[in-house]
């Protein structure tokens, strides 16, 4: 035996650095698959069908109860029956949870309001179970309504349509706490009459869950026919009305009605060409009639003055032989036509002049104010006769303004300050064909209402709004 000691192997600095090397290799390998399940450990793998995986992400955890039961191992895109995608969840499940009943469900749960989820299940109560490698299916899974989801629905036409709602609330209930108080005040016999009420429409002998689902079954099959049967209600509210008052009448109809029917038996028969032909003369003086009730309030003053006329009409007549004698002579003069026709060719070509110029009187009443202005113009007189009020302008001495020869319309630069002008008298402003309501133009009087644009040169209608001209008054007798 020699002297030497055997050498220990833990002084080998080869081998101790080796196995330190494995043990981190192997940390880093539990530290990776930690956070899903450990490497060794038997799983109990089943698939979930859902319509969007809605954020899930491999490894998010699985729950029954808010206990963790597994992990979602992976996600694989398919697609249902109906060839719409979905998303396929293979869940490892641990073994200590047994089998699932097939009839269990799964819902998509956010950790947080940050956006983390996960898949929580909830058992179901059927005596079959789901195999290893079986599906949840489809109709099993609820997708919950994400936060973004709901503020979506807060489009910018939506928020604009809740701050009107809310300040015509605001401004309809300003003001109104005593009403409102005595409102509230007003309810307390409803409130205490409210519990037997509410529990007799909780009686099951109601039948109350199906009393909403016949209202909207019923509401979808009056839909089409809604604005028709709401005007409908309106017009037999005016018919009712004036007969509800006349309550007699209605009960001497009422009597009378089966004579009338059988004599309406025995003789209508005989009247049904007469009728055809009256609804078909109704039927065409419909638009008359319409037109007559339009100008109903016109044709009353004229009726009530027409009547004293109407019974002086023989005398005139008897005055107005001569002149009839003379319109039939001239009816039967052979230059009469021809001359008609060229007066109504006149007619016709002046009618677009007329056309343009009608609004100017009628809508914006410029004839009737140059005349008055006219008028006022020459109102002033003296011994020797009227006076004409003059006024001289002087403008500045500035580029193409009007004191002096110009090459352009003036525009700018304005008056240097100290000169007695405004700063802004050397810009024209020419409006030469302003509006006058005429026919394809906006419905505005300009002419004389042009509004001065200081600093700058326009030519034309001025990018203001204009007032409106005094308009014409038609003042019925």
């Amino acid at each position: 035996m020699n002297g030497r000691r055997s050498q220990s192997p833990f002084t080998n600095r080869i081998l101790i650095g080796a196995v330190t090397v494995l043990v981190l290799v192997l940390a880093v390998f539990l530290a990776y698959t930690a956070s899903s399940q450990l490497p060794f450990v038997p799983t109990y793998d089943i698939n979930a069908d859902v319509p969007d995986a809605a954020g899930l992400i491999p490894t998010n955890e699985v729950l029954i109860g808010g206990t963790r039961i597994g992990y979602i191992g992976s996600i694989t895109a398919a697609k249902d029956a109906t060839g719409s995608p979905i998303a396929v969840l293979h869940l490892r499940l641990n073994t200590s949870i047994k089998a699932l009943p097939a009839d269990s469900t799964d819902l998509v749960r956010p950790v947080s309001p940050l956006g983390s989820k996960y898949l929580a299940i909830t058992r179901g109560h059927s005596p079959q179970t789901l195999a290893a490698g079986s599906t949840i299916p489809l109709s099993h899974t609820t997708l919950p309504v994400e936060i973004d989801d709901f503020f979506d629905m807060f489009t910018p036409r939506t928020r604009s349509a809740i701050q009107t709602g809310f300040i015509n609330f605001g401004d309809g209930l300003a003001g109104r706490g005593p009403a409102l108080n005595q409102a509230i005040s007003g309810l307390e016999p409803l409130v205490d009459n409210l519990l037997p009420v509410m529990t007799n429409l909780l009686n099951r002998q109601t039948r109350l869950p199906r009393l909403f689902p016949s209202l909207e079954q019923a509401a979808h099959e009056v839909v089409n026919v809604a604005g028709p049967e709401a005007q409908l209600f309106v017009v037999l509210d005016q018919t009712f009305t004036p007969l509800s008052q006349s309550t007699p009448a209605l009960q001497a109809t009422i009597r009378g009605g089966p004579p009338a029917l059988a004599n309406a038996t025995r003789e209508l028969p005989a009247q049904a060409r007469f009728i055809d032909d009256t609804t078909n003369l109704i039927h065409k003086l419909r638009p008359a009639f319409v037109k007559l009730g339009q100008a109903s309030a016109q044709l009353a003053p004229a009726e009530a003055a027409g009547i004293p006329a109407l019974r002086r009409t023989p005398q005139l007549n008897d005055r107005l032989r001569t002149t009839i004698d003379a319109i039939g002579s001239f009816a039967a003069n052979p230059q009469t036509m021809p001359g008609l026709s060229l007066l109504t060719s006149t007619a016709h070509l002046i009618e677009p002049t007329v056309a343009f110029i009608e609004p100017a009187q009628t809508r914006c009443n410029y004839l009737a104010l140059l005349f008055r202005n006219l008028e006022n113009a020459l109102s002033e007189s003296d011994q020797v006769g009227t006076m004409l009020g003059v006024n001289a302008i002087a403008p500045p001495q500035l580029p193409n303004s009007e004191a002096g020869p110009s090459s352009a319309p003036a525009n700018g630069p304005p008056a240097p300050k100290g000169i007695e002008s405004s700063q802004e008298d050397n810009y024209l402003h020419s409006d030469p064909y302003p509006f006058t309501d005429a026919p394809g133009q906006p419905g505005i009087c300009e002419a004389g209402n042009e509004r001065y644009v200081p600093g700058r040169q326009v030519i034309g209608t001025a990018p203001v709004t204009q007032k409106v001209t005094e308009h014409t008054k038609r003042v019925l007798p």
